[in-house]
């Protein structure tokens, strides 16, 4: 079985959007080379230069319908596409996801389909974002910013496609979006297009000329850093600009796969934007020292007990935002920044965990781009046994499939002796056994998505293979009983949702 994506025919653009892949490992498979769903129709040929699969993304309707469809969050309904040959006379072609792929990424254990379907629709997304804002964007301003980007492509395209796939031009372009298309708000920030510009510029190393004007004294390149002018005032750059003004460059975390950003403006919804988290200010050099070492010890014990997981973290997550002072939470991932994770600092083996739970949320909401597994609302009425308050439905799969990955990602480290770690994979084991069969039967569930959770239910079932030792399992799930009673007498209008 193969699940489709919707898709509509659309009138070409004059401006092509650079297709553009983010950092990998250098043994990573090319991305010009098809998913097994989207083989090319004999004789044809991907265009030369296009590193998404085949060319150029579109999506139904025109560029207002796709904004309105962005603010709505209703990004997975609007069938992202690619065009470019793959049908006689310049159609479309869908992402389809076959049953093997989805089941895959159902168990949460890393695979080179799961991954590449992962990247592919994350840049697809944010190629239909970029085209919606260069359409809605007023002026020529704009246009002469994207002539840059593009002329910058032609020296370096693997410079500009991380510039465009940065995690943080995510959330420019989706708040940029949606200021375009509210007129009585905050002004769009369309003079950020020309950071990206001249960002990909300077690192394609071509001349130009190019003048932005700094804010609060800085002037912030995407996957560059900052700039730091010695006079208020409109700044004049050329190709010569980084190496003669005063920097403040992006810092690298040891491996050098992952950055750690706590420069962009962009790494966070900006703070007119309700968050349950707010990320750290600027960071000292002690402060970069001990991620670095904290950093450098996770990735240790993701490689030591679960390797596949660790290559799965490198190839999926481009930069790590440390969260602010006072948050309780330990991550967090906001779609909009996809491939970026918010972490707070933590020892070695909280942040190893943090990070296999966190790359999960960011797997499951680019699947959720281009399926739809429910069609619940938000209202909270489930139990989550990993929190105290109500999830809706969207909350829950959420959970259990991060958690889900974190049981497996303990097992393993338990039986390589990771202290500890067996009563850890118990509890985990036991939350996620619990919630499965109230996801399995919750009515809103559409066809693809009742298949997700079944295979979900049947990678926590091969756990059965290397139980833990004693009856520390028994003793997991006689502890989430009381919690689940306790949950009950706290919300009794909503007891009868806890179990099927």
């Amino acid at each position: 079985m193969t699940h489709h994506t919707r898709s509509a025919d659309a009138e070409p653009r004059s401006r092509a959007v650079p297709a553009i892949p983010d950092p990998r490992p250098a043994d990573s498979p090319p991305d010009g080379v098809p998913l097994p769903e989207q083989a090319l129709p004999e004789g044809a040929a991907p265009p030369p230069g296009q590193g998404l699969p085949w060319a150029r993304v579109r999506a139904q309707g025109g560029a207002e319908d796709r904004a309105r469809a962005v603010d709505r969050g209703q990004g997975r309904d609007q069938g992202v596409a690619l065009e470019g040959g793959a049908e006689p006379g310049g159609g479309l072609v869908r992402f389809a996801v076959s049953s093997h792929t989805l089941r895959a990424l159902a168990s949460t254990e890393p695979s080179a389909e799961g991954t590449r379907l992962v990247r592919d629709v994350r840049r697809s997304k944010r190629l239909l974002l970029l085209r919606a804002v260069l359409d809605a964007a007023p002026g020529a301003e704009a246009a002469e910013r994207w002539a840059l980007l593009e002329e910058a492509e032609r020296q370096d395209p693997e410079a500009v496609r991380d510039v465009l796939h940065y995690p943080a031009t995510g959330v420019w372009a989706e708040e940029t979006l949606r200021r375009l298309h509210a007129p009585q708000g905050p002004p769009p920030d369309l003079a950020h297009l020309g950071a990206l510009a001249v960002a990909a510029a300077l690192r394609a190393g071509i001349g130009f000329k190019a003048t932005l004007r700094p804010v609060g004294g800085r002037l912030a390149l995407p996957t560059l850093g900052l700039l730091r002018p010695d006079r208020p005032g409109p700044l004049a750059l050329t190709e010569r600009s980084w190496d003669s003004c005063a920097t403040l460059p992006l810092h690298a975390l040891p491996g050098g796969r992952t950055a750690l950003d706590d420069l962009d403006p962009y790494r966070a919804p900006p703070a007119a934007h309700p968050a349950p988290v707010r990320p750290a200010r600027r960071l000292t050099p002690k402060g970069h020292k001990r991620w670095d070492t904290q950093w450098s010890g996770a990735l240790t014990l993701l490689e030591r007990y679960d390797s596949a997981r660790a290559d799965e973290i490198g190839r999926l997550l481009r930069t790590v935002v440390p969260l602010g002072g006072g948050t309780r939470s330990s991550g967090a991932t906001l779609p909009a920044a996809a491939g970026s994770v918010l972490a707070r600092a933590q020892a070695p083996p909280a942040l190893a965990a943090t990070l296999v739970h966190e790359v999960q949320h960011g797997k499951l909401a680019a699947l959720a781009d281009v399926l739809t597994l429910h069609t619940a609302d938000r209202t909270p009425r489930l139990w989550a046994p990993w929190r105290s308050d109500p999830r809706p439905l969207e909350g829950l799969l959420h959970g259990a499939y991060a958690h889900l990955a974190l049981a497996g990602y303990w097992q393993r480290a338990a039986l390589y002796g990771a202290r500890g770690a067996w009563a850890q994979h118990a509890r985990v084991r036991a939350q996620v056994a619990a919630v499965l069969p109230v996801l399995r039967a919750q009515p809103q569930l559409t066809v693809t998505g009742r298949e997700f959770v079944d295979g979900m239910a049947a990678a926590e079932r091969t756990m059965d293979e290397l139980p833990p030792p004693g009856d520390q399992h028994a003793t997991a799930r006689r502890a989430l009983e009381r919690e689940r009673r306790a949950w009950c007498e706290a919300h009794p209008e909503l007891a009868a949702f806890v179990q099927v």
